[in-house]
């Protein structure tokens, strides 16, 4: 029979390990690239599956004045499609890493969700 001072060592560990995973996952989301398209292409962004910005390309065409507001519109609209592909690569990383650490799926580590 272990001792309370052994579980509570093994409970430490495990906390330990957990974190290391989870700060893998953290840097791995940040190194996974995502684009968001609106206006059948004509506006990109790109992010990391963490939603950090990486850029934005707007099509020559879109470039005149009296398209201003469509172009505000369709970046709008493209910042939130790659934020939406971010947030389902984000949360397929985290259940892999929930499976192999044996935990059940959906469950929220403290300070992950």
């Amino acid at each position: 029979m272990k001792s309370m001072e052994e579980m509570i060592q093994a409970a430490q560990k495990a906390a330990e390990t957990i974190q290391t995973q989870m700060n893998d996952v953290q840097a791995k989301l940040d190194a996974i690239e995502v684009t968001g398209e609106a206006g059948g292409g004509l506006v990109k962004v790109r992010c990391s599956a963490k939603g950090r910005v990486l850029g934005v390309s707007i099509d020559d065409s879109l470039m005149k004045p009296e398209e201003k507001q469509m172009v505000e519109d369709l970046v709008t609209a493209a910042f939130n499609d790659a934020r939406g592909k971010a947030d389902r690569v984000s949360e397929e990383e985290m259940k892999s890493i929930q499976a192999g650490m044996g935990l059940p799926p959906g469950f929220n580590l403290p300070g992950m969700g």
